[in-house]
């Protein structure tokens, strides 16, 4: 018994390690960013391409209103996977952040700066009593000085860079045909391809305009700009990616976001 109660006191103590060193809460709290449906970061040679797969839970609903992608600032979008109200909370965050930096340098907050100050705060959630980790991991993508960032947070509070990544379900997955597909030196444009088709690898080879985002932020005009639907289905229909509607209503039946 006394063994069961320790066990439970690691279990559900976010200040307490277990005898292996780790955090189960943190553990926790990663599987609920494997459950919400993934989102594909890609750093191309001239900009930065973020896409969300964006299916709604029924035909109803208004699929505007699902939140997947965000802009932070001018130059940063940022792309979430988990649970979508802890999202919310740090895209607030990094959007305060982004003015405060504005405010008090004059200038642009740059991309690493913003992602450090992001799981600076994350962080606190894994050391505070009475608090639980963010349910939620975060892609965060713009132009610093010119060049094309692109970084992930993880409920941890720990930063990684990358050149390609994808979070949220199927990631391991997706991540392998990412590394398998991925070039150095590729432009927006094909970034915005190998987006899609990595979304695709998770949604039976096809996927619908309205059930996708996709935003581009480039070098020669640094402004976060989300693709409009008829463009990305544009883009499927060239990549022999589009979904015919009766495959998006049974998506929309049998996914949960």
């Amino acid at each position: 018994m006394q063994g069961q109660s320790q066990q439970q006191a690691y279990d559900r103590g976010i200040t307490i390690f277990s005898p292996d060193g780790r955090l189960y809460q943190v553990e926790y709290a990663r599987e609920a960013v494997k459950r919400g449906t993934a989102s594909v970061g890609v750093r191309a040679e001239d900009g930065v391409v973020l896409a969300a797969d964006k299916r709604a839970r029924s035909p109803l609903m208004e699929p505007e209103s699902i939140e997947k992608l965000h802009k932070a600032d001018d130059h940063v979008g940022v792309a979430s996977a988990g649970h979508v109200a802890d999202a919310r909370q740090l895209i607030d965050f990094a959007r305060r952040q982004a003015q405060i930096n504005q405010l008090r340098y004059g200038e642009p907050v740059g991309i690493e700066t913003l992602t450090k100050n992001i799981t600076d705060h994350i962080q606190q959630y894994t050391q505070v009593g009475g608090a639980r980790p963010f349910g939620v991991a975060l892609i965060v993508g713009g132009i610093e000085d010119g060049e094309p960032r692109l970084f992930e947070t993880d409920p941890s509070g720990t930063p990684y860079e990358w050149q390609a990544l994808s979070i949220g379900s199927d990631r391991n997955d997706l991540r392998d045909y990412l590394e398998a597909e991925y070039e150095e030196g590729i432009s927006t444009d094909e970034a915005v391809g190998l987006a899609l088709d990595t979304l695709a690898q998770s949604n039976d080879g096809e996927l619908s305009p309205d059930g996708v985002g996709v935003a581009t932020i480039t070098v020669d005009d640094p402004e976060y700009a989300e693709l409009p639907a008829d463009e990305v289905e544009g883009i499927l229909d060239e990549r022999d990616l589009l979904a015919t509607d009766e495959d998006a209503a049974d998506d929309a039946k049998s996914d949960e976001e």
